[in-house]
């Protein structure tokens, strides 16, 4: 499974027009499920989300995790987190999940954050979404089950 994380002021996902999914100050989280991923994946990677210490404390140090500061989730589906960029100028995707099985585990991912008391709310698998966000900080991470 693979994560594009992004500290957020606040940011918004629309399909059609309509507001699907917001946040307030939280993370942004773009997921791509991977071939070989399972409950067990997902639930390691909520985890591991969950204990990122990468929220200002009160001296200003990246020291709190999001679980400490009560911020929510917006997690959204991107299977182009899987391109494989190696060969041509076009990429390639055939290293994500097929889509049935992408879209169970992008909603079990949802669901264990939500288990783990955060706040979440999502996109639309599969829609042509429109993501706004106000990046804090900026603080972007890039985590990948297969090199964690």
């Amino acid at each position: 499974m693979r994560a594009l994380l992004q500290r957020v002021s606040e940011a918004s996902v629309t399909v059609d027009g309509v507001v699907t999914g917001r946040t307030g100050p939280g993370l942004l989280i773009l997921v791509c499920a991977m071939p070989g991923d399972d409950f067990d994946t997902v639930r390691a990677m909520a985890a591991k989300i969950s204990k990122l210490r990468i929220f200002q404390d009160p001296e200003g140090r990246m020291n709190l995790s999001l679980t400490q500061t009560g911020g929510g989730a917006l997690v959204v589906s991107q299977f182009t987190l899987a391109a494989d960029t190696s060969r041509g100028n076009r990429p390639g995707f055939s290293r994500a999940a097929k889509p049935d099985e992408a879209e169970t585990l992008y909603l079990q991912f949802a669901h264990c954050l939500r288990d783990l008391n955060i706040p979440v709310e999502t996109g639309r698998f599969g829609a042509d979404m429109k993501v706004a966000l106000v990046n804090d900080g900026p603080v972007t991470l890039w985590l990948d089950t297969e090199n964690p």
